[in-house]
């Protein structure tokens, strides 16, 4: 079985493949501390000493997922880790290698010349965005723009012959409603529900339109635009973990591919 690890900003999400589909996906959050003071131990940043607390919980949920599962930790052949959280890259690969006994593979720049791909800016793009460009342009072989509904909306945009054209980024959903919670005084934190009208008569109400309301706008405005430069030859396809919370925007999508971080992960396994 092949193991594909994607550590985003907000959770971590661990995907076991059989070689014919997706058997578990699972879903933690990404950090549950804060770093130690590393000035003291003199440790850099990433560091396994520098998130004892993280090691031993990625170890535990694993080991409880795997028996849950009836899947023994032998079963694993490969690992693929893309991480855009430098703090806990080391911590998933020293861990998954004492579990399973192999070598992960860790997505940056280093594996980029094995991919069927032209990348630009290697080291500035996220190993995700990478993954999500690698998995659509596989799949569709044509221009395509990836919006990936997650800590961050972002916006990847792939040729047909294979080319990262470029990258556009906003502030996530939640991101967006927990800055306005975080920065005033009055504002609650609210669901992330669409409204049925954009004329709020309650804070939650006023929130909820001008910030999902607002994000279906924003979305289609950059794809619009991102196709205006492709001279109008460019589908959308959607992934990401807040993908469903505007359902007036599925139909602005040729397919809602809820794995395809997982599927881009695993495609940079099978060339590396």
């Amino acid at each position: 079985m092949f193991l594909a690890v994607d550590a985003g900003n907000s959770n971590t999400v661990f995907g076991l493949h059989d070689h014919q589909q997706w058997r578990h996906v699972w879903r933690t959050r990404t950090l549950l501390e804060e770093p130690m003071a590393f000035h003291i131990t003199d440790r850099p940043v990433g560091d396994i000493a520098a998130f004892p607390a993280e090691q031993d919980r990625y170890e535990k949920l694993l080991r409880l997922w795997f028996l849950e599962s009836a899947v023994p930790l032998s079963a694993v052949e490969s690992v693929v880790i893309s991480s855009v959280v430098p703090e806990v890259t080391h911590t998933l690969r020293s861990t998954l290698m004492r579990l399973f006994n192999v070598e992960p593979v860790v997505i940056g720049p280093a594996v980029y010349p094995a991919l069927p791909m032209q990348i630009l800016r290697p080291y500035a793009i996220g190993t995700d965005l990478v993954a999500n460009a690698l998995a659509a342009y596989l799949r569709y072989k044509q221009n395509c723009v990836i919006v990936d509904f997650g800590t961050a909306l972002t916006f990847t945009t792939v040729t047909g012959d294979g080319k990262i054209a470029g990258v556009a980024i906003a502030p996530g959903l939640k991101t967006a409603v927990r800055s306005l919670f975080s920065n005033t005084a009055q504002l609650p934190e609210v669901p992330l529900v669409l409204p049925e009208s954009a004329l709020g008569t309650s804070t939650a109400h006023a929130i909820q339109a001008g910030v999902v309301m607002g994000y279906e706008g924003l979305v289609r405005s950059l794809i619009h635009r991102i196709r205006t430069e492709l001279n109008g030859d460019c589908i959308a396809i959607a992934t990401g973990g807040m993908v469903s919370v505007i359902p007036s925007l599925q139909a602005d999508f040729v397919e809602i591919i809820p794995n395809l971080t997982l599927d881009g992960i695993r495609e940079i396994g099978l060339r590396v």
